[in-house]
Order: structure tokens, then C-alpha cells, then sequence
């Protein structure tokens, strides 16, 4: 029997959000809270894990609103902005446990962090700088803590992506 999973949808928005600056839309100009919504991302629990997929801009307010104390991953779908821009608000987890965050990602992801985060890969750090452990992934399956990863190939227009599969739960 698989371990018992919770899924938190933490955003379900457009790579700008829900509303989108200067829109005047009907969704855009809804009342309706499910009309305001947060860019992509997911926390997993499982067997006392919690995994983060993507970690956009609404990072720092997503863990906020969810009261999140730990984290220990995060995958990356892609290297989008909209994907990867909160990974700085890492560091929160880094001085509260004293540990490094392992990251998992795809090789280009992973040149692309090194890129858009100089700062958290050089030898001299400044203080208070996030912390990560970045594991470069394909499509083969992986373990997190005993959790079996199984990463899914998938086309994000014409570029290659993953998807990731934890137990019976399937992120794309």
C-alpha cells in the first residue's frame, strides 16, 4: 500500500497571476476570490515530507498563507521565471533549520539558477544567503528521503520539461 499523500495547490495561476496587471477582463475584474490566483506550484506531503514543485514569484505569500515551517525539496518543472523567481525566499528554511535546501532539476534548469542566482553559488557567500543543494535530474526515477520521484518528459511548447510523479500523484 502506498503512503497516504496531500496535495496543496499553492497557485493555479497564468505565468502573470490572476488578475493580470492592466487587464479589464471579466475574470481579471471578478470579484470572486477563485478569479485571484497565485502563479503555478504545489506542495506535497508525504510520509512526513514536504516537497515543493516550482517556487514562482508568489513563493514568499504562498508559504506565508499556508503556514509552511519546513520544506525538504524542491523540484523544478522548468527554469521560467514564473518557476524558479522564489527561490532566494529559500533562505527563510535555511536559518530557521540550519541546513541546505536540495533542489532538484534538469541540467539546463540548474544553469539557468546558476545564472539568475550567482549569489547563491559563489564560494564566498554574503551572510544570509540562500543555501541549496542543487541535484541534477533526467528522466529516470530518483529518491528523495525514500520517496520514489519518477519525472515526466513533457513538451512546454517546444521546450522539454519535466512533470513529476510521487505515488499516485501525477504534476504537470
Amino acid at each position: 500500500m502506498k503512503d497516504k499523500i496531500k496535495v496543496t495547490v499553492l497557485g493555479s495561476g497564468t505565468s502573470q497571476g490572476v488578475p493580470v496587471i492592466g487587464c479589464n477582463c471579466n475574470v481579471c475584474m471578478s470579484d470572486d476570490p477563485k478569479d485571484k490566483r497565485l502563479r503555478s506550484s504545489v506542495m506535497v506531503e508525504v510520509n512526513g515530507q514536504t516537497f515543493i514543485i516550482d517556487t514562482g514569484p508568489d513563493f514568499r505569500q504562498q508559504m506565508l498563507r499556508e503556514n509552511v515551517q519546513n520544506i525538504d525539496a524542491i523540484l523544478f518543472t522548468h527554469h521560467h521565471k514564473d518557476h524558479v523567481a522564489g527561490m532566494d525566499d529559500v533562505r527563510a528554511f535555511n536559518h530557521k533549520w540550519n541546513k541546505d535546501i536540495e533542489v532538484y532539476c534538469s541540467k539546463i534548469t540548474s544553469q539557468a539558477l546558476h545564472m539568475e542566482f550567482p549569489y547563491v553559488f559563489t564560494e564566498k557567500k554574503y551572510p544570509g544567503t540562500p543555501s541549496v543543494n542543487i541535484n541534477t535530474i533526467d528522466s529516470n526515477p530518483f529518491e528523495i528521503n525514500n520517496i520514489r520521484v519518477i519525472p515526466i518528459d513533457v513538451l512546454h511548447y517546444k521546450m522539454q520539461v519535466f512533470g513529476y510523479r510521487i505515488n499516485n500523484f501525477i504534476y504537470l
